[in-house]
Formats: structure tokens, sequence, C-alpha cells
């Protein structure tokens, strides 16, 4: 699982949780969340850093299974450019399953979707 958006542990790819045998949580290594489209340089390195590590381990087959979490707002944001997600997509193994999830999935993100699954609340608290 890598969370694209989340920091605030000092959990970057360097340094990923692992929950239970063959689950690995990863986070950018950033101070705090990013809620804003607005970021500093080392910030725009590590979110870099977090997708070009996420593509090799996707390409190197290392998982059967990744969830890249948020990535719709990390794209909505502009740190991470639509086309090129859609280029990855393309060229992955078929054998690894990707997940993105995050509200705004940008729709040619959707239409090369084997599924799409919507989840959206129903009762306000």
């Amino acid at each position: 699982v890598v969370q694209f958006l989340k920091g605030g542990i000092d959990q970057g790819f360097e340094n990923p949780v692992q929950l239970g045998q063959n689950l690995h949580w990863i986070r950018c290594n950033l101070p705090r969340c990013i809620d804003t489209p607005h970021l500093d340089p080392e910030e725009v390195r590590s979110l870099v850093d977090l997708w070009q590590q996420t593509q090799a381990v996707i390409l190197e087959k290392k998982y059967d299974l990744v969830v890249l979490d948020e990535l719709s707002l990390a794209i909505h944001f502009g740190l991470i450019s639509e086309t090129e997600v859609l280029s990855f997509l393309n060229k992955r193994p078929r054998q690894v399953d990707v997940i993105l999830t995050g509200p705004e999935m940008p729709k040619s993100i959707l239409d090369v979707a084997d599924q799409i699954t919507e989840l959206r609340r129903s009762h306000q608290p």
C-alpha cells in the first residue's frame, strides 16, 4: 500500500512498515500530510521519488497487488501527471493488479480501468 499524500511519520520508501508477512505500507517521506497543491521543492522531490520507486517496484513484479492510495488527488493537485499515470498503467505487467484510490479520478483513467468501485457517504453525522 503506497500512500502518496500521507506523511508525518518518517516512513518514506526506505522505511516501509511491514504489516504481516507480505504487506508493506509506504508513505511519502514528508513531515506532514499533503492537502494542497502548493509544496516546497523538498516535498515535490519526495513525492516524485515515491512515484518513481513505486513504478519500479510494479515493473519488477515484486508484488501481485499494489494499492496507490489517493493517487487521484496527487493528479488533481498537479503533482503527478495524468498522462504519465496513463502511460504507466498501459505498460505495467498485466499480472500485477493495481488499485487506484481517491476522489475525482480522471475520466481518462476510469476509461482504462478493469473495474470501478465507487464509495460515497450516504449519511452525514
